[in-house]
């Protein structure tokens, strides 16, 4: 008997590429969700064998799905598959019922391994086997793609920051637009509006993909970041613009690989550039923009669960990229038909 299966992902992309490497019998009767509240709306109407769950999505995320289904009893198994990969996110969903965790993407040998230990034996409700509904072909956005790539990117990096500073990263979803430079000046001063921040800015290119990273950090975290980075000294402007630069060389390195390693490319980064120092964000950007046309941004929103910690990483890719970029994720769409 095919098992019933639900896959819950708010990008297209992601719920296409699991689907895929499924197994062949499967593929012809999964079902799709885009957040939380979908996913829990199907399971109350029919049963399912399996249910893959991404954490980071609108409406109602990963976590709180998990402990809902914990409260209802769902005979249903759960496996875990997130761009958030911190040693803390798997144990978290693990304690709420999750039968197992794989990373984003999902490598089809790992998943394989997964199916071949646990058959579906999950036995179904009383209303007998459920009635499943062929998936219908949607066309992918590419903003899609890309917010899809931004989230695996994110989540490495927030799981090398949760392992530096054994702490528990809050990742939201990645935010994507191609915006004006008008726009963009606007949308960065919308964060942290009424706060001093200190920011950095770093170029980088590579296979015909260019851009800069901002990273933005409120005033207020630096003492909390001090305090995790075990730094004894006096919190002076100078021992400050040392703390900005180490979180910043964590942050856009780790999110630029990410991205790298996804599209298959390489990218080269220039030295970091400081922005300024406490002040607010719309001074910091000023002469920045004025480099900018019409820009894809990615805004990537970082904080750390229990501390005064709040960082913004915003990638700025060139007008010109956009063409090198729809050709590499491309591939990504064609590798999810």
């Amino acid at each position: 008997m095919t098992p019933a299966v639900l896959i819950c992902d708010d990008s297209n992309l992601a719920r296409k590429q699991l689907a895929k490497i499924l197994p062949q019998d499967w593929q012809k009767t999964v079902q799709f969700a885009g957040h939380g509240a979908d996913a829990l709306t199907s399971l109350k109407k029919q049963p399912f064998d399996w249910l893959f769950l991404d954490l980071n999505m609108p409406v109602m995320d990963g976590y709180q799905v998990l402990a809902e289904l914990k409260k209802l009893q769902l005979p249903v198994q759960i496996v875990v598959v997130s761009g958030d990969i911190q040693p803390e996110a798997h144990q978290r969903v693990m304690a709420l019922g999750a039968k197992a965790f794989l990373k984003k993407p999902v490598e089809p040998q790992a998943l394989a391994a997964l199916l071949q230990t646990a058959v579906a034996t999950a036995p179904r409700t009383q209303q007998g086997q459920a009635h499943l509904v062929q998936v219908t072909e949607l066309d992918l956005e590419l903003r899609d793609v890309f917010q899809e790539v931004a989230n695996v990117a994110m989540g490495q990096a927030g799981d090398l920051l949760a392992r530096l500073l054994k702490v528990f990263v809050k990742l939201p979803i990645p935010n994507v637009n191609l915006i004006e430079v008008s726009e963009l000046t606007m949308a960065l001063a919308s964060i942290a509006p009424d706060s001093q921040t200190s920011g950095v800015c770093q170029g980088f290119i590579g296979s015909g993909i260019a851009g800069e990273a901002l990273l933005i950090l409120t005033d207020s975290s630096f003492a909390d970041i001090a305090r995790l980075l075990n730094y004894q000294g006096e919190l002076t402007s100078a021992a400050e613009l040392e703390l900005l630069m180490d979180v910043a060389n964590i942050l856009i390195g780790a999110v630029l690989k990410g991205i790298a390693e996804q599209l298959d490319i390489s990218f080269s980064q220039g030295h970091p550039v400081v922005l300024g120092q406490h002040a607010p964000v719309s001074e910091l950007i000023k002469a920045n923009a004025k480099r900018w046309r019409k820009t894809l941004t990615i805004e990537l929103s970082y904080g750390i669960e229990g501390f005064n910690i709040h960082c913004d990483l915003l990638l700025l890719f060139t007008e010109d990229s956009l063409k090198t970029f729809r050709y590499k994720l491309a591939f990504l769409m064609d590798d999810a038909e």
